[in-house]
């Protein structure tokens, strides 16, 4: 499974990247605007920092304009993925963006159909959120296990599954068990996969042991 990290704050992804476990980045709108800088500036910023898909989203709502903008986003590196919603528009804009060989994340993904016609239209990445459908009382890796189970009867629709919405650790398990290809997680969420209570313990128990000898390795 890749990595992805959802965020538009350069220390942050600079932090995550040093570690080599950073397959990609994606922002949207909101991301952007909390960062409080110009968006082509911290798109430019980002695609520098990683080697991996950068998704940059679209405000267009027309196909047209969605194009004019997709273009626009994707002259900024060769690595910049174009974020179009999942709208009629939206999938007309992918299906020509992906003619032009540029990558499209699919986004505001919420059912298994959704996702179809995405993969149809030629879709990079499709986005479902799980996280707003637990939010209105609906199983969202219920979504990732439809996608994954459709996907599967077609060996010929080669887009991949990104996980989006991420709102802990138990999310980005289930959601490899599935065997999605992708997951985008915020910077905190991203960070806690490292713990747990026993390796802490463990750790403090050999340093301890360790002190105990006088020993230094250096």
């Amino acid at each position: 499974m890749k990595f992805f990290v959802d965020t538009a704050e350069v220390s942050e992804i600079e932090e995550l990247a040093a570690t080599g476990l950073l397959d990609g980045v994606t922002t949207n709108p909101s991301l952007i605007a909390k960062s409080g800088r110009p968006m082509l500036e911290v798109v430019r910023e980002i695609c520098g920092l990683v080697d991996g898909p950068v998704s940059a989203e679209v405000t267009a709502t027309d196909a047209e304009a969605m194009l004019a903008e997709g273009r626009r986003l994707a002259d900024l590196a060769p690595n910049v993925c174009v974020k179009l919603p999942l709208t009629w528009d939206g999938l007309k804009a992918c299906r020509q963006l992906t003619r032009e060989n540029i990558q499209v994340n699919v986004t505001l993904c919420f059912s298994a159909v959704q996702a179809l016609l995405a993969a149809k239209a030629g879709a990079t990445f499709i986005s479902p959120f799980v996280g707003r459908l637990d939010d209105i009382g609906q199983d969202g890796m219920q979504l990732i296990a439809d996608i994954c189970e459709v996907y599967a009867q077609y060996p010929m629709l080669e887009t991949e599954v990104l996980v989006a919405s991420v709102r802990h650790p138990v999310h980005l398990l289930h959601a490899a068990k599935l065997g999605a290809d992708v997951a985008t997680l915020p910077p905190q969420v991203l960070k806690k996969l490292v713990e747990h209570p026993l390796t802490d313990k463990g750790l403090a128990g050999f340093l301890a042991d360790w002190k105990k000898t006088g020993q230094s390795i250096l």
